[in-house]
């Protein structure tokens, strides 16, 4: 196999590894729709939205906003002397904070939004593992790196 036809395979495999992370993000227009709104609020610039480590790094924070809300409620749920002289029920419903990012938390799980955040780490990992056998590695969107040949001596 000459080199013409290794450069070819390195590019082929390089372009389905990078379809095949883009691909990881998410499919449907709600999750896409959602995302650019959250970062239209973080950045205010138009050209900063289609780019897909933005719509990754939206996930992350939605799920760290809402992970930080669930806290922050919890922290004030068990504070509350109340809440040891009533019912359970009635103790969410003293707490809607609480008991609405809860809620939103649970029913983001329950999307996947977490299969979201990590799914392209996880393949670009494993990837580089394999690679490195090879001198060559990859980034976060599936871009080759090649390394130098090691020199025997």
């Amino acid at each position: 196999m000459n080199s013409l036809d290794q450069a070819e395979d390195l590019k082929a495999f390089e372009r389905r590894l990078t379809e095949y992370i883009a691909c990881l993000q998410p499919a449907t227009g709600r999750w896409r729709n959602f995302i650019c709104i959250q970062n239209f609020r973080l950045h205010r610039k138009h050209s900063e939205l289609p780019n897909v480590q933005w719509k990754l790094q939206g996930f992350m924070v939605i799920l760290i906003v809402v992970s930080v809300c669930t806290a922050t409620g919890a922290w004030n749920w068990l504070i509350d002397p109340e809440t040891q002289k009533v019912s359970f029920f009635t103790s969410l419903w003293n707490h809607p904070f609480f008991t609405i990012s809860c809620i939103t938390l649970i029913g983001l799980f329950f999307a996947g939004i977490h299969k979201r955040v990590v799914a392209p780490s996880i393949i670009a990992a494993r990837c580089r593992t394999v690679l490195a056998e090879y001198n060559m590695s990859c980034d976060d969107t599936g871009k080759l790196i090649l390394k130098p040949r090691p020199h025997v001596q």
